[in-house]
């Protein structure tokens, strides 16, 4: 320890909160601060006893692991808001930018700093250096900040603070101790420029005669992502051109409903202080089917074009995989007296896909020019126990093209809402109220009506109806909710939400659908201190009900889960939920609303204690139909092992074995009067996901990702829909009699003849499948220099599909691996500094 450490005092008094509370620790910890014109300087000891058993695991930034010691810094001293810096034993480090009282942490915050830790025979020491540039503060002679230094020791899974706040608190960084003495410092108004060069390579299958499938591609591309201070207060981030060829691709799934999958942001400019925009219009506990919606959605940016086009006998076509992101940046901060600013621009470029047409090329638009805003704003009363904000989104496209006349031309949402606490934070009350409004062309409009979101056609909605002359929509909705949170055993929550069937917000948020009321209760019993087997025990119940707008109950739900670890350090939950008979208004896909007998499901989990060098997993799903139209199971089982400090292997299998009588299948028109088909569909899904992190240093480590996926479904006992509402289920639908369907296998067409007259009323071709995909990516990330990372990636994508519906793994493993891969080797610098 430098001697400069001796002119300053020492902190202690650490009192332990994982897992006994408010008792002394297993071991001694103290820490002190030092600070320049430019810098914070942190020292922290870790005594320990039995040095040999410190964990000394090596990660990835952010991947916490091991022995850690961190500090978090209040330095708008707003006391919801710390900026929170991490080090673990073997020299990795975190960060993490804390808002809402402790209750949102973003890892994504990624500042530069630097850190050195060091075991000794007293035990281990973290020695870091963070530049006042990354911090936010305002301009002030003499400086308080609110403060709070943590220590973990990983083999005891024991946890002890500075500042002590007992468990169960509501809300934490208000808790925090002080920070006193920092004086004669400025802000820094620093310019961070990070540009980037990227060199990608592929290689595919070759495709005789397209010309777009020669086998290989090649490109170079380069842009700059920046960071700069406009005041005290305020940042703005920015990138040109950005590039996100290092992030891991999405999950393989199979989709039969009519309903968008939600995905989950890994690109980093988007992931970074994402948090400021959320805006969740039924952000409540209680559970309910809304919470990933969202008035900003950023994977709504740089999205696949909406418009794609297919091959032909005459034709060929190369479509965007993506949406080019022209440039976007970011405007955050937080102001001394309390408000919050958020705003974020984006525009994407026009897209064209690549046309040839026998040596004929042209050029056919597939997106247009896209504009996409989103700005955010909370002010902050009374040491935050009261927030007012507010939300605007604009999303505008110049469309000059007919084809694409079927996507809105503009679309706007806005948004206000309140939280309100008080008696010490233990009881609060909040709420919401959105509304939106979306423009376009009749065709487009007509859309937006007929949508999964809405259905506006449904024959038995007489409260709604299709208007094919509208060129916009508005709709409304809003959340009200009641809760206590406490360190008491009992905490609850109360809420209800509305929703008009007009509200619309996916052309930059998420939403599933509309036209609905909801309400629900949420109760608690939390026992947090160690007692007989158990370190904890949480047992949570809920109930709630939909109505659509027409007052008409929907459906019922029961929920009761529970979570708890063991004192052996093994974790173990589970859930058992119930809803009794209901109203389904989208099974038919705009036909009329079906009445679905009751079902349960049910699953739990088991984890072993995760300090040891092998860890494993199992869990199960079980959900189960009153009149025995579905039965659902899921198995998973795996674990992490780390025979390394450096290395960690993890496996994740999960098998799923699904049996639906009332599967749709398609809509067909027959002389004006729709015939709704449904069958019996057996599918079984395997996915196993592989995950390799190898961690040479803090500044170099390897990950691997892989995925093979195989899923096959199996069609059977076609029926048509009848009378979705009779009393009972068997009068719902009719089966089709052996002499009413015949499967033609040279076409793989079924034929449909309802009435046995000898005349094919409809056909179906055959919709089994056997769905093989392999995803994977090698990313070693190299960094350098603070904050400049070299990346070497290679991808590899594997697709197939045969419409056989037979499960076999061993046979689609084989077919998948024998299909040409999609290779992609990439090579990416970027080199940060300051200006």
């Amino acid at each position: 320890m430098d001697t400069c450490w001796d002119k300053v005092e020492t902190a202690t008094g650490f009192i332990q909160i994982q897992p006994y509370e408010n008792k002394a620790p297993s071991q001694r910890t103290w820490f002190k601060i030092l600070y320049d014109n430019n810098n914070l300087y942190v020292f922290i000891r870790a005594y320990d006893t039995e040095r040999e058993k410190i964990s000394r695991r090596l990660s990835r930034r952010d991947n916490l692991d091991g022995d850690i010691v961190e500090i978090a810094i209040d330095s708008y001293f707003d006391k919801k808001t710390a900026f929170v810096f991490t080090a673990m034993a073997s020299g990795s480090k975190g960060d993490e930018l804390v808002t809402q009282d402790g209750q949102i942490s973003d890892p994504n915050w990624n500042p530069v700093w630097d850190l050195k830790t060091v075991i000794d025979d007293r035990g281990w020491c973290a020695e870091m250096k963070i530049p006042l540039s990354q911090l936010r503060f305002a301009d002030k002679e003499v400086y308080t900040w609110g403060l709070q230094v943590a220590r973990y020791i990983f083999r005891e899974q024991e946890s002890s603070i500075w500042q002590f706040i007992p468990k169960g608190s509501p809300g934490s960084i208000n808790l925090y101790g002080e920070l006193q003495g920092i004086k004669n410092i400025r802000p820094k108004r620093q310019l961070e420029l990070l540009p980037y060069v990227s060199a990608k390579t592929e290689r595919f299958q070759k495709v005789a005669g397209n010309p777009f499938l020669d086998g290989k591609s090649g490109s170079v591309t380069a842009g700059l992502d920046g960071k700069f201070a406009l005041t005290n207060d305020l940042t703005l981030d920015f990138t040109i051109n950005p590039d996100f060829g290092q992030v891991e691709a999405d999950p393989s799934e199979v989709n039969l409903t009519a309903y968008e999958t939600f995905l989950t942001e890994k690109r980093p400019f988007f992931t970074e202080g994402r948090n400021i925009y959320d805006f969740r219009p039924s952000n409540s506990i209680v559970i309910n089917d809304l919470g990933t919606d969202n008035l900003f959605y950023s994977r709504r940016i740089g999205a696949k074009p909406h418009y794609n086009l297919q091959d032909t006998d005459s034709a060929y076509f190369k479509n965007p995989e993506v949406t080019r992101i022209l440039g976007a940046l970011k405007l955050t901060g937080k102001m001394k007296n309390g408000l919050s600013v958020g705003i974020l621009e984006s525009v994407t470029a026009i897209e064209k896909a690549d046309a040839d047409n026998g040596g004929q090329r042209r050029k056919e638009s597939v997106e247009p020019l896209t504009s996409y805003f989103t700005g955010r704003v909370q002010k902050d009363y009374n040491e935050g126990k009261t927030v007012f904000g507010g939300i605007v989104t604009a999303v505008n496209r110049e469309i000059n093209d007919s084809t694409l006349m079927f996507m809105h031309s503009s679309a706007y949402t806005g948004g206000i809402d309140f939280q309100h606490s008080w008696k010490e934070r233990t009881w609060y009350v909040a709420g919401n109220a959105e509304f939106s409004q979306v423009n376009g062309s009749r065709e487009a409009l007509l859309l937006t009506q007929q949508s999964s979101a809405r259905y506006f056609q449904r024959p038995d909605a007489g409260y709604l109806s299709v208007d094919s002359s509208l060129t916009s929509l508005a709709g409304y909705g809003g959340t009200i909710k009641l809760g206590r949170s406490s360190r008491k055993h009992i905490q609850f929550e109360t809420s209800a939400t509305v929703r008009s069937p007009g509200f619309e917000i996916n052309d930059i948020g998420y939403m599933r659908y509309t036209d609905l009321i909801h309400h629900g209760t949420w109760l608690g019993y939390y026992l947090r201190d160690p007692f007989f087997i158990f370190n904890n025990f949480y047992l949570n119940t809920n109930y709630w009900m939909y109505w659509n707008y027409a007052g008409k109950l929907m459906s019922t739900h029961l929920n009761m889960n529970f979570n708890t670890q063991l004192k052996s350090h093994w974790n173990i939950n589970g859930n058992i939920s119930r809803v009794n008979q209901h109203v389904s208004t989208g099974m038919l896909r705009g036909g009329p609303s079906f009445i679905m007998p009751g079902s349960e499901e049910m699953n739990i989990n088991f984890a072993s204690d995760y300090t040891k060098k092998v860890l494993v997993f199992f869990g199960t799903y079980q959900d189960f139909n009153d009149a025995n139209l579905h039965r659902n199971y899921a198995f998973w089982a795996g674990g992490n092992v780390q025979p390394l400090n450096s290395l960690k292997i993890n496996l994740e299998p999960v098998y799923q074995i699904q049996s639906n009588k009332l599967q749709y299948v398609k809509t067909f028109d027959m002389g004006g009067i729709p015939r709704y088909l449904f069958a019996r569909l057996d599918q079984k899904t395997i996915n196993i996901t592989v995950r390799v992190n190898y961690t040479l240093t803090p500044k170099l480590s390897l990950e691997y990702y892989g995925q093979p996926f195989i899923a096959a479904g199996k069609y059977s006992e076609y029926k048509i829909i009848t009378n979705p509402a009779a009393d009972k289920i068997g009068n719902r639908y009719e089966p089709f009699s052996a002499n009413e369907i015949t499967f033609m296998p040279e076409e793989n067409t079924y034929h449909f003849d309802e009435n046995s007259d000898g005349v094919v009323d409809y056909s179906l071709w055959n919709p089994d499948f056997n769905f093989r995909q392999f995803r994977s990516n090698l990313v070693i990330r190299w960094e350098y220099s603070p904050g400049s990372t070299l990346f070497l990636v290679w991808s590899q994508g594997r697709t197939s599909y045969s419409p056989d519906g037979t499960f076999s793994y061993g046979n689609d493993i084989r077919d998948l691996f024998e299909e040409t891969p999609h290779n992609v080797f990439l090579v990416k610098f970027s080199y940060w500094f300051a200006i």
